[in-house]
């Protein structure tokens, strides 16, 4: 069973629902999942934000965090899961936001990237570097992101008091 079968598979059984907000990752997370049958059943959407624009215009990022701390940040990633979350009145969603290369800003590392979790136990973010092309970064991001998303079910089904 692949990663994105058994999210779908867990978050059905646990009748959860999820989102994705995703920038470097351009939509290749919601790729795999929406590959599985019955996806549908817990995938209510997700957002590829790819730019600043995008991630103050449809996800609410406050203009001032992105010009101040930049989009590849902790910060924005938390928000960016919170605010899917919010917008898709999900259960838990995930974001991703990094530097995938081969071109990155002064002052970034191709490779870093920080994955957000957000769900009712509350939100998490996890700072990642990968080593390798921008389809490696990318491919290994998707990888973490479904395994990260994963791992929030039971959190989640905890804090809604859950078996």
């Amino acid at each position: 069973m692949t990663p994105e079968e058994r999210l779908v598979a867990a978050l059905r059984d646990a009748r959860l629902t999820f989102a994705l907000a995703e920038s470097c990752t351009g939509g290749l997370v919601a790729s795999r999942v929406t590959r599985v049958v019955h996806a549908s059943d817990a995938l209510r959407g997700a957002l590829v934000t790819y730019t600043d624009e995008a991630k103050a215009e449809l996800l609410g990022i406050d203009r001032a965090l992105l010009a101040s701390k930049g989009a590849v940040t902790k910060e924005v990633a938390r928000e960016m899961a919170t605010r899917v979350r919010e917008l898709l009145a999900t259960d838990l969603a995930v974001s991703v936001a990094g530097f995938a290369g081969p071109n990155v800003p002064p002052g970034g590392e191709r490779g870093l990237v920080f994955l957000g979790v957000a769900h009712w136990g509350g939100v998490e973010v996890h700072e990642m570097r990968y080593a390798g092309d921008r389809e490696k970064v990318r491919e290994a991001a998707t990888q973490d992101a479904l395994r990260f998303a994963l791992e929030a079910i039971p959190k989640t089904r905890a804090a809604l008091g859950q078996a």
